[in-house]
């Protein structure tokens, strides 16, 4: 007795179909997994074997041989419990094979039968869309998920005995359905301000520069400060989230797991800040299967590194590949999987080990020597590929009692909106570049025109700081969007001396 039905699997960040082929013959009574499973996958004979009995149904006292293929591409986590359970019944009668014909199955089964909710779902579903299929059976918790996928037939179900009844016409089912624009635009909603910042008038000019350009940054202050503070309000401030964008996010949350049933989709720009105790593939993505990082996770948002120094140094220089060209790529002796990574690099460091170096109040107890040492975790190649450094001290008394608000998140956005449309414009020919930050060095020839004044001025800055090439050009991104937001065409000397303001910290300096 033979039966097949159809299932997904998730590799890297996308699915493809499974054929989970089902043999029941006669022998003495085994339980055979093949096609490169692992370990959870060869569990579910277990769970698989207690939900049939616990049911209802007959489990056959027979040798069953279980077939995943393509059997050449190794297979995890435990959604294929429930096509192999169904899978199971066909073979031994108790369902008709042509009623799970053309269905995807997923789903981890419990020891009574019932369903629980698995892994990226929104990858399986759009798999499954692409194979033509004409429905996806899931748990109901990832039904929701899973229906954002539009054209795709989704059915949420809650147990084997319910999906059972489904696939014999005893129950009739609706397609879960859901409104994609209404759901995007009811989550879209953030719970800080910029406003809730008091003072630091001058951070707050540097993230409004960050966000309109796209730009990386590193905030340097004691401890206390604000900036983690001003960190977490920047996605405030960035352009609104497209729905195209949010589903490229949410794809990405399916597969790691972080979604939750009540937010199925990521409609605001992701904000990830890590421990610094993260190893290298925590961040960048790998492990035996490999899954996406940290970097992955906030892609289209911010990745977040406070006290940047204490994060270890292969950490930090993983961090180079992403930041110049936007996805990240994880080598394997049979594969390799490439991972979108565009996000804002922001980052927060103290200016010493004890965070007072240079501060008015506190006596700084740190020597020469630790401090350089401390300063010196940070290489000059990552320092370079941050556009903005700025200084963020301790607010003062009247600072921080001031009853005066400054700009909301909403008002310095409409700002932020506006430079990115001109940017669009700008690159809307280039499938790649989209933002300032983005330019190469054609670009950087083409748009970024000076006058003789602004050129003047930085020649002299970039002797006098010692500015490497990449330096150079990230000074005139960054004037390219201060012009931006002043609506102008042409680079001017204000631009231009704001633009090296930020990057006082550069390694001559450090």
């Amino acid at each position: 007795m033979l039966a097949k039905v159809l299932s997904t699997s998730v590799f890297g960040v996308d699915a493809f179909i499974v054929s989970v082929e089902i043999d029941i013959s006669a022998g003495l009574p085994a339980f055979t997994i093949v096609g490169l499973p692992d370990l959870a996958v060869k569990e579910s004979q277990h769970r698989v074997q207690a939900a049939i009995k616990n049911s209802g149904f007959s489990f056959p006292n027979r040798r069953i041989t279980v077939n995943l293929a393509p059997a050449d591409i190794k297979k995890e986590g435990a959604a294929f419990d429930l096509p192999v359970a169904v899978g199971i019944l066909a073979a031994f009668g108790s369902l008709s094979p042509a009623a799970c014909h053309n269905y995807a199955f997923l789903g981890e089964l419990s020891l009574d039968g019932t369903l629980r909710p698995v892994k990226g779902a929104v990858s399986m579903a759009l798999a499954a869309r692409e194979a033509g299929l004409r429905g996806l059976i899931l748990p109901t918790q990832n039904a929701t998920e899973a229906a954002m996928v539009e054209d795709m037939p989704v059915y949420g179900l809650s147990s084997l005995t319910q999906t059972v009844r489904f696939l014999k016409g005893e129950v009739k089912l609706e397609r879960c359905r859901v409104d994609i624009s209404r759901l995007f635009d009811k989550a879209r909603v953030h719970q800080v301000d910029l406003n809730d910042v008091q003072g630091h008038e001058h951070a707050k000019r540097a993230l409004e520069v960050a966000a309109a350009g796209g730009h990386n940054i590193l905030m340097i202050g004691p401890p206390g400060s604000g900036k983690t503070m001003l960190a977490r309000r920047l996605a405030t401030i960035l352009p609104p989230f497209t729905l195209e964008e949010a589903l490229e996010a949410t794809k990405i949350h399916s597969v790691v797991g972080t979604l939750s049933p009540d937010r199925p989709l990521v409609a605001t720009r992701p904000f990830r800040s890590p421990h610094h105790n993260v190893s290298a593939a925590g961040i960048i993505g790998g492990g035996t299967f490999p899954r996406p990082g940290e970097v992955s996770l906030a892609h289209n948002g911010v990745l977040f590194l406070d006290e940047l120094p204490e994060f270890r140094r292969d950490v930090l220089e993983a961090l180079r590949q992403p930041l110049e060209d936007g996805d990240v790529t994880i080598g394997r002796a049979r594969s390799t999987l490439t991972f979108p990574a565009r996000f804002m690099f922001v980052c927060a460091m103290n200016p010493c080990p004890c965070g007072f170096f240079g501060d008015p109040r506190h006596t700084c107890t740190c020597t020469p020597h630790k401090i350089r040492r401390y300063r010196s975790r940070i290489s000059g190649p990552l320092l370079d590929r941050i556009d903005l450094h700025v200084e963020v001290p301790a607010l003062k008394y009247r600072e921080m009692t001031s009853k005066t608000a400054g700009e909301n998140s909403r008002t310095v956005a409409d700002r932020v909106a506006r430079a990115r449309n001109k940017q669009q414009k700008r690159f809307s020919a280039s499938r790649r570049i989209r933002a300032n930050c983005q330019m190469g060095p054609r670009q950087i020839k083409r748009y970024c025109q000076v006058t003789p004044e602004s050129e003047t001025f930085l020649r002299a800055a970039i002797e006098r700081l010692g500015l490497s090439a990449r330096a150079y050009h990230r000074v005139l991104k960054v004037a390219r969007t201060i012009a931006d937001l002043e609506n102008s065409d042409i680079i001017e000397s204000p631009h231009i001396t704001e633009a090296v303001q930020y990057r006082s910290l550069d390694r001559t300096n450090w």
